[in-house]
């Protein structure tokens, strides 16, 4: 992964923060935005109390987009993939 994939990590983070924008979209949208991306970012996460979930996140044209699945998400080969401990997202 390296310290190139944790700076893009953050970056989304951060854009996140400053601009307050972040799209939820169904697994399916999400996935048909990662086909649209040549070699996507895609930071995971797993979690749940009663049921695990799984939470991913990317940027697609300056937006932040966010989705969560009750089973994994088939990802684009050419994806760089962080997985994170958590994703929290404002509700």
């Amino acid at each position: 992964m390296g310290a190139a994939a944790a700076a893009a990590a953050a970056a989304i983070a951060n854009a996140i923060k400053a601009s307050g924008v972040l799209v939820n979209v169904s697994p399916e949208d999400f996935a048909a935005i990662l086909r649209r991306t040549q070699k996507p970012l895609v930071v995971t996460a797993e979690g749940g109390f009663f049921s695990t979930s799984y939470k991913y996140l990317t940027s697609y044209k300056g937006l932040a987009f966010y989705t969560k699945s009750p089973a994994p998400l088939m990802l684009p080969a050419d994806a760089e993939v962080i997985k994170a401990k958590g994703i929290s997202i404002p509700q």
